[in-house]
Order: structure tokens, then sequence, then C-alpha cells
């Protein structure tokens, strides 16, 4: 998946950075995000400010 600001898009707690989740995306978004050429337009235009969310993990965290 290229994007230079969303490297994955599912939950690993092995990673480092800081990591989001986001609540309500209906499948049909999710898809189109998934099929998106520019993935990053996508999640700013389409998902960012349009649901839900909480942060899950930063860099700051210990362990």
């Amino acid at each position: 998946m290229p994007s230079t600001s969303i490297r994955k898009t599912e939950y690993d707690p092995d990673r480092s950075g800081k990591r989001y989740e986001f609540e309500g995306v209906p499948p049909e978004s999710f898809a189109a995000f998934r099929a998106a050429f520019a993935k990053g337009r996508y999640f700013n235009d389409h998902i960012r400010n349009n649901f839900r969310y909480r942060l899950v993990a930063s860099d700051s965290d210990p362990g």
C-alpha cells in the first residue's frame, strides 16, 4: 500500500509510531480506501475527520 502518511490499515502492536483506531467506518468506505491510488488523499478527504477515532499507541509508549 504505497502512501507517505499511511503504512498499514490494521493494528499491529509490535510496530512503532502513532496508531489510531477508527470507529464506524463502513465496509464500502474501507474498500474504496484500499482501492484508492492515493490512499493518503482518500483517507484525508473521506475518513480522517468524518469518523470517531482514538490514539492506540505512539512512539512515547513504554515497552
